[in-house]
């Protein structure tokens, strides 16, 4: 029988899995999503593009986009490795909602704040960068923080195309030994 530490160890190969997916996914659909979201504040045809991007991403399932980017990208001619795939399909979905969250955030800002910064003479995009963002992140930051919680829980799909991640490891371990604690430690990771 498999001991504590012994099951811990074999599970930290697929925490490591994990945790690139979610750092990977929070570093880079964070910028990718404020850009979408300013293209979703600009004129009709960027609005329109982004618009539908959006809303073909939070549309879909995750777990489709993955089989989608792993399976089908390859049709195109466009070969992925495990790890890229899963990582594409999560950023572009995770930078589809977070365009969402910051779009309304920078929308939440009252018209006054703009028409002061004008008044001060500020350029829009001093008026983006030195006024308005720093109240939006304030406002954004718990459905952010929301979506990072729903990220980690999401890493999981990554085990449906042969990632080894914490899940799929464990599950593994249980099969192989019959121990339910592998099921534990994951839990308490």
């Amino acid at each position: 029988m498999q001991s504590f530490i012994d099951i811990a160890k074999e599970l930290s190969r697929g925490m490591n899995i994990t945790l690139t997916i979610f750092f990977v996914t929070i570093f880079a659909s964070i910028p990718l999503g404020l850009l979408i979201s300013f293209l979703r504040i600009s004129n009709k045809v960027l609005k329109s593009i982004s618009g539908f991007y959006v809303w073909v991403l939070r549309g879909t399932p995750l777990l489709l986009q993955i089989y989608f980017v792993y399976y089908g990208l390859p049709l195109f001619g466009i070969v992925l490795t495990d790890m890229q795939a899963i990582l594409l399909a999560f950023v572009l979905n995770y930078a589809a909602y977070l365009a969402e969250i910051f779009r309304s955030g920078i929308e939440s800002i009252d018209k006054g704040q703009y028409e002061g910064a004008t008044a001060l003479g500020l350029n829009k995009k001093q008026t983006m960068f030195l006024v308005i963002l720093p109240q939006m992140v304030k406002r954004v930051l718990p459905p952010v923080t929301n979506e990072a919680i729903t990220l980690v829980k999401d890493t999981a799909l990554a085990s449906a195309v042969a990632m080894n991640d914490i899940l799929r490891i464990a599950k593994g371990n249980v099969s192989r030994t019959g121990n339910v604690s592998a099921y534990i430690v994951v839990a308490v990771f």
